[in-house]
């Protein structure tokens, strides 16, 4: 049975604890991320947001907003992006487009195959740029529709020229600090 947003959304309001994505006619649960990925999800929505709103550049959210994706399924990335020519005003439900931006941050439930293929799902459907964060192996790496990946480490600096001019992360800094 090919379930429906209408579906989804009574099946939300019965279940309101739950974060839920509707995936080819499914409703998916989504689990809770583990400490250490939810930090760094957490460090790159603000380093998103501390750039973005004081320019009026656009939107950023978190992991609880849904995306209508083209395909008619809502998913939603750990963080996102939507350059404010794209979308005015927010929402009160789901936003139906792609982010022009998404960001994975792979906990360890999550593997790596599953999370390039939500990428290149959004990438698909009109997502410009997708992140997959990798606190494991302290790696981010860059995905554009019809090109190659870019791999960074610590040592490198995460941008995104073409949709957020300026902007600059040291990769060191998205992941949690160690307090000694």
């Amino acid at each position: 049975m090919t379930l429906t947003l209408e579906d989804l959304t009574t099946f939300q309001a019965q279940h309101p604890n739950h974060r839920l994505e509707l995936v080819s006619g499914k409703v998916v649960v989504m689990s809770p991320s583990s400490f250490e990925s939810d930090e760094v999800a957490a460090e790159v929505v603000a380093q998103l947001r501390n750039w973005v709103r004081p320019r009026q550049l656009g939107r950023v959210t978190a992991s609880s907003a849904g995306f209508r994706l083209p395909n008619r399924d809502v998913r939603a990335p750990d963080a996102s992006f939507v350059a404010a020519d794209r979308l005015k005003r927010s929402p009160r439900a789901f936003a139906e487009l792609a982010p022009d931006l998404m960001v994975e941050v792979k906990s360890p439930t999550d593997t790596i195959e599953e999370l390039e293929t939500k990428i290149q799902e959004f990438l698909s459907l009109g997502t410009r740029v997708g992140i997959l964060l990798n606190p494991e192996t302290q790696a981010a790496t860059v995905y554009r529709l019809g090109q190659g990946t870019t791999t960074l480490t610590n040592e490198d600096v995460l941008t995104v020229a073409d949709l957020l001019p300026g902007w600059e992360v040291p990769v060191a800094e998205l992941w949690p600090p160690v307090f000694e």
